[in-house]
């Protein structure tokens, strides 16, 4: 339970942070506890979080703001391991350095400011660009559907978002949010179930994928067929054409060989 000094600092921070949200940044406590906050961060231009929806918890102590709260982001990025705490100046991992001048806003800018630099701590993880913008393109879908977890018979309990809660704990907090989440995914035509799209931009750092029509009624021949379309888009003009070029070898062969016959007669 909180203090009445950290009810009182927290209940001002959310009226600051409502009226004058940080750039990127947006968060309010939970209505069933106010220690409990949720932020949501949506990645900046020129970054490879751009357009990312990420979502993730401020733990408050009861005697804050003596003492900083633990941090987590659930929503996967290539940057943070989801849901596991993070050492930061501005966490728990670090109660002497944290200054009680800094607020909820304070640091989530940190945590931002962190985010989309290069260091290393403590939950953080490494990827490419590409990876961290194939997350991104997928971040609504995971946090409104849990990772797809919500189509599943064992679904987590609520609230246990790293086991794959369906979503349930997303959308209790955050309701508007999720309903816009789903009408992106209708509008996109994701599947909720795996988060691919239909029409294949599904923003992978792979290779070029296999294009098997979904309409096929033989699914067997348009393996086949994908297969051959990727095969062949890896190899040259000449590979393709190789019966026109032997045919045309062949017919300048013969000609030569005339010309040089005629010539032979005529001598």
């Amino acid at each position: 339970m909180a203090s009445k000094a950290a009810h009182k600092r927290l209940t001002r921070e959310y009226k600051a942070i409502s009226e004058n949200p940080p750039p990127y940044i947006t968060a309010h406590p939970s209505e069933s506890n106010i220690l409990e906050w949720h932020y949501i961060i949506t990645g900046p231009e020129d970054t490879p979080y751009h357009g990312g929806q990420y979502w993730g918890t401020l733990i408050f102590p009861p005697n804050y703001p003596f003492a900083p709260p633990a941090i987590r982001m659930h929503t996967p990025s290539g940057r943070f391991q989801p849901s596991t705490r993070l050492c930061l100046s501005i966490s728990d991992f670090h109660p002497k350095s944290f200054n009680p001048a800094w607020e909820v806003s304070t640091i989530l800018i940190g945590l931002l400011s962190f985010m989309t630099s290069d260091e290393m701590t403590t939950g953080s993880v490494s990827a490419s660009s590409a990876e961290r913008k194939f997350l991104a393109s997928r971040s609504r879908w995971w946090n409104s559907t849990g990772g797809g977890s919500h189509a599943r018979g064992n679904v987590a309990a609520k609230g246990n978002v790293k086991a794959g809660d369906g979503g349930a704990k997303f959308r209790s907090e955050w309701p508007e949010v999720d309903l816009e989440n789903w009408e992106w995914m209708r509008k996109h035509k994701v599947d909720p179930v795996t988060g691919n799209r239909a029409d294949g931009d599904n923003g992978s750092p792979c290779g070029p994928q296999l294009s098997i029509a979904a309409s096929s009624s033989n699914q067997a021949q348009a393996v086949v067929d994908a297969v051959v379309q990727q095969r062949d888009a890896g190899r040259g003009w000449l590979y393709r054409n190789k019966l026109l070029v032997a045919g045309a070898a062949i017919f300048i062969y013969v000609l030569i060989a005339r010309l040089v016959s005629g010539n032979e007669t005529l001598a």
